[in-house]
């Protein structure tokens, strides 16, 4: 028996608008740009998402959470699938989503992704908490691979960047 989707493409990109990066808890993944597509099937949905970096930790926890809330919220079938093409890119994060990040604590990317970020000694990255621009970078790898780890010198605070790519 085929059940006919139950659901809009607007009304299950709303429902996934409400799920937060397990990695960055102030930002969704709509937010960050990794949900890329819904394609409604006659039993349910693909949701189509991007990762941030390849080889990305969350991923299994969000391929998780989104199979679960539409499960929910009654879409009978979700199948997700991981694109890496076109690759995931800072440019995908809307102005709103770089502000929450700073609120957070994590300095957001500075430029677009056309930007090497394989040489962030050259960039002048500001901490999140003072606003300084005299920092030192520590590690090219911070908390997660998508970060790199900076220190203020002014307010003497450790803080991630989120590396443009």
């Amino acid at each position: 028996m085929v059940i006919p989707a139950t659901h809009s493409k607007e009304e299950i990109f709303g429902l996934l608008a409400t799920i937060y990066d397990p990695e960055i808890p102030v930002v969704t993944i709509q937010e960050m740009g990794m949900l890329r597509d819904v394609i409604l099937t006659e039993t349910g949905c693909e949701v189509i998402i991007t990762p941030t970096y390849t080889g990305c930790p969350a991923m299994g926890i969000i391929e998780h959470d989104i199979i679960e809330l539409l499960k929910q919220n009654g879409v009978p079938e979700v199948r997700v699938t991981t694109s890496y093409s076109p690759s995931w890119t800072t440019d995908w994060m809307t102005s709103e989503t770089k502000e929450k990040l700073k609120n957070y604590g994590i300095a957001a990317p500075i430029h677009s992704s056309c930007v090497n970020w394989l040489q962030p000694k050259s960039l002048a990255i500001s901490c999140p908490r003072c606003n300084s621009s005299d920092t030192t970078l520590i590690s090219q790898f911070g908390s997660t691979a998508c970060k790199a780890l900076y220190s203020c010198n002014s307010c003497k605070e450790p803080f991630d960047y989120f590396k443009c790519h």
